[in-house]
C-alpha cells in the first residue's frame, strides 16, 4: 500500500501488544486507519488493551482467530519479535498483504532525517553517543528505536529540524519495504539470534536492508575491518564513510592513528582521526580519553564520530562528549567494589562475540559468571580470551554445561555449575555468591552472559538489575 496519506480508512491490523505494538496502533488510529490490535495474551494479561479501546480502537486478546487477516487488510504491522511463521503473519504474506515492523510506519510519518545504527554488538552504547555528540554539537537529536523510545512516537513529534537516531534490531529492519535512513551505521556482524533468523545469510540480509534503499545522497557508515561489513560495499550506494582500528584510511574516513594491531599491546599513544574528503586529517581527541574502557569501545567511538560529521556535526565539537560518556546500563557497567573486588554488569552480552570484547577491556585477573539460553551455540569462541583473562568461571541456565565445558579446555580448576533453584533471581544470587567466594582483593567480578536471558529472565534488563541488587546486598 502507499504510506501514509492512504493510512486514512484503511484497514490496518498490528500484531503484539508490546510498547512499540501500542504506540503504532495509537500512530496509525491518529492518522485516519481503522486499527485492529490482536495479541494472544489473555485479556487479563493485557492492560494497555483498555486504553487503545477507549480511543475506539479494536483489541483481540487471546488467540488469533480465524478470519483476523482477510483479504480487505490493507496493512499488517507485527512486533518485530514475531516469527514469519507464525499464523497470522503467514496467512498475510499468502494473500499478499503488506507485512512491516513500525520502523516502515514511522519512517513514512517523519519529517526528521534518520540516522539508524545497527550491528550484532554496541548499538546502544553507539546509538546514545551519537545522541550525546549531536546534542553537544546543537544539532536537536531524538533517540528512538529498540533503544527504549518506540520510533513511531518520536517520529511523530519530530520536526525537519531535528536529527532522529534510531537503534535499529535485525528483527526490525527485516520488516521494512521503503525505510530509507539519511545516514546508515553497521558496527559488526556475529553470529545471534539464529533461532529466530535460521541462516545467517537471512541475519545478513536484514542488516543490510539499512542501505537498501539509499541513494548517493546519504551516508553509509560501516566498520572497514569487519570483513562481512566488507562485503556488502559492492552494493552500497550511498556515499561511504568508513571506519577503521586497524588502517589509517587514505580516503575520507574515521579512525585510529597509529592503527591498532591486533592482539598486540604495544604502549603506543593513539589519537582518533578523521580524514575528510579533501584529505584533511582532522585529530578529535587521544583514545585514552575516551570515557568509555577497551578497545571495543574505541572502535564504538569511531562509528559515533562517523555517524555524527555526517549528519552535521563539526569534527572539533566531539571530544568532549567523547571524554564525558560513562556508558549505559547493562553494558560493562561498573556497580560496587566490595572487599577489593570490582564488580560489573554486562548483562547485554547476549552471544558470545560481546562477551570477548567485555573481557578484553579489562586487565585484572577476572571471575567470569556465564550462561543462559541455548541458541545451539558451542562457546568455544571464548576459550582463548578465557584462558588469558579469566581465572574462575561460574556458569548457570541451560548452556552452564556447554560453558563449563569451555573453561575446563582452557585448563581452569575453579569452575562452578549452579543449579537452577526456585526462582531465577535466586539462581543469580547464588552465582553471585560463589563468584564472590572464588574472588581476591584486586579481582574482578563479571556477569557477562554471552546468552540471552530467557531461559529463566524477561530480559537482559531484569538479569542486571538482580545482579546489581545482589552485589549491593552481598
Amino acid at each position: 500500500m502507499k504510506h501514509p496519506d492512504e493510512y486514512r480508512g484503511r484497514q490496518v491490523v498490528v500484531l503484539g501488544l508490546a510498547k512499540s505494538g501500542v504506540q503504532v496502533a495509537k500512530t496509525l488510529w491518529r492518522s485516519g486507519a481503522v486499527v485492529t490490535v490482536n495479541d494472544k495474551k489473555t485479556r487479563e494479561e493485557s492492560p494497555e488493551a483498555s486504553e487503545l479501546e477507549a480511543l475506539g480502537i479494536s483489541v483481540v486478546c487471546g488467540g488469533h482467530p480465524e478470519g483476523l487477516i482477510n483479504p480487505d487488510i490493507d496493512l499488517v504491522v507485527k512486533n518485530p519479535g514475531i516469527p514469519y511463521t507464525a499464523p497470522p503473519v503467514a496467512k498475510a504474506l499468502e494473500l499478499g498483504i503488506e507485512v512491516v515492523t513500525e520502523v516502515e510506519v514511522a519512517y513514512h510519518l517523519t519529517k526528521a532525517p534518520i540516522i539508524g545504527i545497527t550491528g550484532s554488538n554496541g548499538k546502544t552504547t553507539t546509538t546514545t553517543w551519537i545522541g550525546n555528540m549531536l546534542e553537544a554539537a546543537g544539532l536537536s537529536p531524538i533517540v528512538a528505536g529498540n533503544i527504549g523510545t518506540p520510533l513511531c512516537a518520536a517520529a511523530e513529534t519530530a520536526g525537519a529540524e531535528n536529527r532522529l537516531v534510531v537503534e535499529l534490531s535485525s528483527f526490525q529492519l527485516k520488516g521494512t519495504q521503503q525505510f530509507r535512513p539519511s545516514v546508515a551505521v553497521l558496527l559488526n556482524v556475529a553470529e545471534t539470534h539464529l533461532d529466530y533468523h535460521s541462516t545467517m545469510d537471512d541475519y545478513i540480509s536484514s542488516k543490510a536492508k539499512l542501505f537498501t534503499n539509499q541513494t548517493e545522497a546519504d551516508t553509509a557508515v560501516i566498520n572497514w575491518d569487519d570483513p562481512v561489513c566488507r562485503e556488502l560495499v559492492p552494493y552500497i550506494k550511498a556515499k561511504l564513510l568508513p571506519f577503521s582500528m586497524t588502517e589509517e584510511l587514505r580516503t575520507a574516513g574515521v579512525y585510529v592513528k597509529p592503527a591498532y594491531v591486533p592482539d598486540v599491546q604495544d604502549g603506543l599513544s593513539r589519537s582518533v582521526v578523521y580524514r575528510d574528503e579533501d584529505g584533511q586529517e582532522h585529530m578529535i581527541v587521544r583514545c585514552d580519553e575516551i570515557g568509555l574502557p577497551g578497545r571495543f569501545n574505541v572502535e564504538n567511538a569511531l562509528a559515533a564520530v562517523a555517524a555524527s560529521i555526517a549528519a552535521g556535526a563539526m569534527p572539533e565539537s566531539l571530544a568532549e562528549p567523547l571524554r564525558a560518556f560513562r556508558g549505559v546500563e547493562h553494558r560493562l557497567e561498573f556497580v560496587e567494589i566490595r572487599d577489593g573486588v570490582t564488580y560489573y554488569n554486562n548483562s547485554k552480552a547476549t552471544n558470545s562475540k560481546a562477551t570477548v570484547m567485555a573481557l578484553g577491556a579489562l586487565d585484572k585477573p577476572i571471575v567470569l559468571i556465564a550462561g543462559g539460553l541455548d541458541r545451539g551455540s558451542d562457546y568455544m569462541e571464548l576459550l582463548p580470551v578465557i584462558k588469558d583473562k579469566v581465572k574462575a568461571v561460574v556458569a548457570l541456565g541451560q548452556t552452564k554445561e556447554k560453558i563449563g565445558r569451555v573453561a575446563e579446555l582452557a585448563g581452569l580448576s575453579d569452575i562452578v555449575l549452579v543449579d537452577t533453584g526456585d526462582s531465577a533471581a535466586e539462581t543469580l544470587r547464588t552465582a553471585i555468591s560463589k563468584a564472590s567466594g572464588l574472588a581476591k582483593d584486586g579481582d574482578i567480578v563479571l556477569l557477562s552472559p554471552a546468552c540471552a536471558s530467557w531461559d529463566m529472565f524477561s530480559s537482559y534488563e531484569e538479569r542486571g538489575r538482580i545482579f546489581k541488587e545482589a552485589v549491593h546486598t552481598l
